[in-house]
């Protein structure tokens, strides 16, 4: 069993340099908190940057801040001052966390930015490979290093990789605008598992995935290459165990012991004893919604002005890349607006806000959470949200109320809490109104549910099950695949065709042979096609048959000349060496007038659709439109017709972008069965790239070397890649 590698812009240590001696401490944050079970537990490594520019370290101390790095199990990248400027202030601060975050005006596109965020990217990468070896399990995280997992994959394409993304993943609409939205896309792919807080940052991912890339995705698998992708929700927990435990202990303090913050607090409950207490923790940043938060909590007073005097909301806003343009402007919005709120609404015995800027040790948070008699957290945007979980972890007594945004990641596993539109300063008000009045019992009540649940699934388990789930992939991806067709099976393969006395091929059109194109008529064949099928037609004792679902007047307008051997129509029409087309099934076609005018429908309603009409079959094709709305139409169009020839003897048949309505029973599985029948065989052959050659795979004598084109589930015993690997084996069937 390998080691575990874990990858991150900063490490779980901070190191100080006084007086030429090396300290480092570890950190506290949620990151480092929530790996302890996984870089503690075997043998792991950490990856990260040290937080000290190349030109901070003293040449003679870099040797020392590797060995107290390693101390802790961790291992430096190496930064300068430019790097860090464009790498990270740069491109993943002011172009990837606003657009991210919905922030689409603050978002920056400079291309001296995204090459320094690639430059990077490649030298944590590096560092991950100088210590990796196969049998490793590598856990990438965050937005900093998006294009690692590929990176790692172009130099170990067996190694195991995970990705986790601790921000929102927006909408296709939103992510389409980045420039580099394609190769952002094949970073993250080269990861076997990619995880997100909630399901909406999966769905828009996968819809991204399907727009721009154009991948096949079945449910939350993508499939690349000779690989399958894994698309999951992890929703991260906190160390609940850690923030209940430190409330109960400050129940116990005597006043003696008490921090200054207690002992202002108490002073305060004890001369104001009616007063509630209103909380909102953030950093300070744009998408956390302060400003927004302190105008809703003006709008409420104005409202509710009974409330004067008896609320009073705390503001502790965490300073927060303060070299920012941005940051820098939000500061001076919150400094006037409490100026200004404070200014026209105190009275000589209230302040209506206590606002903080500045972060607080551990101990002073406690505090806060465990005397705050509302949680008040309403993010515009928010990957999760932990503050949301440690306040309820805090609230040993199970009183307390939490008010937090629909928009946090956090909401979709917090039901039991005030949910509300941080945009809605209506609903803000009238909430903020029925949590003041909430009974007791009901808080109880509701935090009972949320202790349980968090206290389940804490940090530790959200970072064990995201392990166990990269290490199951590892082990089932393959299984539910076909073999892949290495050279060596390839060679086996060959060497078997040339030993055969009779030999039976069946050669799947589409996705097979060639490509797919947006107008199938222009998908005609090239001269290296036209070649490769001549000599392996011309050999002795080999019958090659097309087999496709193409119409009749297109393979006899490409093929029949050639005197090629062909099935078409899924198994309606069979032309042998260059003979007019026959029919191979007893069909009907008088079905098509009523089931016309409905697909007809579909195509005015769906750009980019359209009508392929054969002889025995209707095709409907929604290659060229957007991949969502057109699988969605797809599945409205297929229960539409299961319907309406339930009693006709016909089917539906769902192949690659394309639904065909035909004849029941009449498959590529049945008419090379009537084929193979007709000859003693000691060598058979199919190859396909959709559902359609399944029915092939599935009937053909099990001693069939049956391969799929691109890595899906399927009965095919091997898989190839694409065309190209396609064409490379049939070259060799055609080599002495």
């Amino acid at each position: 069993m390998g080691k575990t590698i874990i990858i991150s812009n900063r490490l779980p240590v901070q190191l100080q340099i006084k007086d030429g001696a090396i300290t480092a401490t570890p950190s506290v944050g949620g990151l480092a908190t929530g790996m302890k079970s996984v870089h503690s537990g075997g043998e792991s490594l950490w990856i990260g940057w040290s937080g000290l520019t190349n030109e901070e370290i003293p040449k003679k101390l870099s040797p020392r801040i590797d060995e107290a790095l390693a101390e802790h199990g961790c291992a430096k990248v190496d930064l300068n001052e430019d790097e860090v400027e464009g790498f990270y202030f740069g491109f993943s601060n002011r172009t990837v966390w606003p657009l991210f975050h919905y922030f689409l005006e603050y978002s920056e596109f400079e291309l001296h930015n995204w090459n320094t965020y690639k430059a990077v990217n490649q030298k944590f990468a590096d560092a991950i490979l100088e210590s990796a070896s196969d049998d490793d399990t590598i856990w990438v995280h965050d937005y900093q290093l998006m294009l690692v997992p590929q990176m790692v994959r172009k130099k170990r394409p067996n190694i195991a990789i995970g990705f986790f993304l601790h921000i929102p993943f927006p909408s296709f609409e939103i992510f389409r605008t980045l420039p580099w939205r394609e190769e952002i896309l094949h970073g993250l792919l080269g990861a076997d598992l990619v995880g997100f807080h909630i399901y909406d940052y999966e769905r828009h991912f996968l819809s991204s995935v399907r727009r721009l890339l154009g991948l096949e995705v079945s449910l939350n698998e993508i499939y690349i290459e000779e690989r399958m992708v894994k698309v999951d929700s992890f929703p991260m927990g906190i160390d609940y165990k850690k923030f209940s435990s430190a409330a109960l202990a400050h129940h116990k303090r005597k006043e003696t012991e008490l921090s200054q913050l207690q002992r202002s607090i108490a002073n305060h409950k004890k001369h104001t004893p009616d007063t509630k207490l209103l909380l909102s923790i953030d950093r300070l940043d744009y998408s956390k919604g302060i400003a927004k938060r302190l105008n809703a909590f003006e709008y409420f007073l104005n409202k509710y002005p009974e409330y004067k005097e008896k609320v009073r909301l705390i503001i502790l806003a965490v300073p927060s890349r303060s070299n920012v343009p941005q940051y820098r402007l939000l500061k001076k919005e919150i400094d006037e607006l409490v100026g200004r709120i404070n200014g026209e609404l105190s009275t000589v015995n209230w302040t209506p806000i206590w606002y903080f800027y500045r972060s607080m040790p551990f101990e002073n948070l406690i505090t806060l959470y465990i005397n705050s008699d509302i949680a008040w957290l309403t993010p515009i945007r928010d990957g999760m949200n932990l503050v949301a979980k440690e306040y309820i972890a805090t609230r040993t007594d199970k009183t307390g109320v939490l008010i937090l945004s629909e928009m946090a990641g956090s909401a979709n596993e917090m039901n039991e809490s005030l949910l509300i539109n941080p945009n809605n300063f209506e609903q803000i008000a009238d909430t903020i109104y029925t949590a003041l009045n909430m009974p007791k019992a009901e808080q109880i009540a509701r935090n009972m549910i949320l202790q349980k649940r968090l206290e389940r699934y804490n940090v530790e388990k959200w970072a064990n099950d995201f392990m166990h789930s990269l290490q199951n992939h590892q082990t089932t991806s393959r299984t539910n695949i076909s073999r892949k067709l290495s050279d060596d099976l390839m060679n086996t393969m060959v060497t078997t065709y040339q030993k055969a006395k009779k030999r039976l091929l069946f050669l799947d059109y589409d996705g097979t042979l060639k490509g797919f194109h947006n107008d199938p008529q222009k998908a005609s064949p090239d001269k290296e096609l036209y070649d490769l099928l001549d000599h392996m037609s011309a050999q002795k004792n080999t019958d090659v048959y097309l087999i496709s679902g193409r119409d009749r007047d297109t393979f006899t307008r490409w093929f029949l000349p050639k005197k090629y051997n062909m099935i078409v129509e899924h198994g309606v029409w069979i032309s042998t060496q260059g003979e007019p087309f026959k029919l191979l099934e007893k069909v009907k076609n008088d079905w098509m007038t009523n089931i016309r005018p409905v697909l007809e429908s579909f195509v005015d309603r769906t750009p980019g659709s359209f009508i392929e009409e054969k002889d025995y079959s209707l095709a409907w094709h929604y290659r060229n439109t957007d991949p969502d709305f057109g699988k969605q139409r797809a599945t409205e169009l297929t229960t539409v017709l299961t319907s309406l020839i339930a009693n006709d003897n016909l089917s539906v048949l769902s192949g690659n972008k394309v639904l065909e309505i035909k004849n029941s029973g009449i498959n590529k599985g049945r008419a090379a069965q009537r084929v193979l029948a007709e000859d003693d065989y000691d060598f058979v052959f199919a190859i396909g790239d959709d559902w359609t050659d399944e029915f092939m795979f599935q009937e053909l004598p099990k001693s069939t070397l049956t391969v799929k084109v691109g890595l899906q589930k399927t009965q095919a015993k091997y898989f190839v890649e694409n065309t190209k690997k396609v064409r490379a084996l049939l070259k060799k069937f055609t080599t002495n």
